[in-house]
């Protein structure tokens, strides 16, 4: 089984920062759709709202999420798509990283191995 094994992150996905924040694919346009929604792919661009999170009283909420897929993720045109299983941060305005995000996936029966 390869290290890049998971369930595909599909547009319907809830993705969410650690301290309950809710991301979006800012850019998902992919010509590739689940369930009629663009599948999100390492390309694409992240944000962050409504991220609570505070440090001695002062906010600091994550505002993006940053993906590394591996170098041998299946591709969608051209852009290596996500699984749950990605590696992934997330990150301040200031690009603070801020721990990983939380993907709730709604089962599809896509599994890639």
């Amino acid at each position: 089984m390869s290290g890049n094994s998971g369930n595909l992150v599909g547009g319907s996905a809830v993705i969410s920062c650690p301290h309950g924040g809710r991301a979006s694919a800012a850019s998902a346009q992919t010509g590739v759709r689940l369930d009629g929604l663009p599948v999100p792919t390492g390309a694409d661009a992240f944000t962050v709202s409504g991220c609570p999170h505070t440090v001695d009283r002062v906010p600091h909420p994550c505002t993006t999420i940053r993906w590394s897929p591996g170098p041998d993720s299946v591709l969608v045109d051209g852009a290596p798509v996500l699984l749950d299983t990605t590696h992934a941060l997330c990150f301040t305005a200031a690009l603070v990283p801020q721990g990983r995000p939380l993907v709730s996936s709604v089962p599809q029966g896509v599994h890639c191995r």
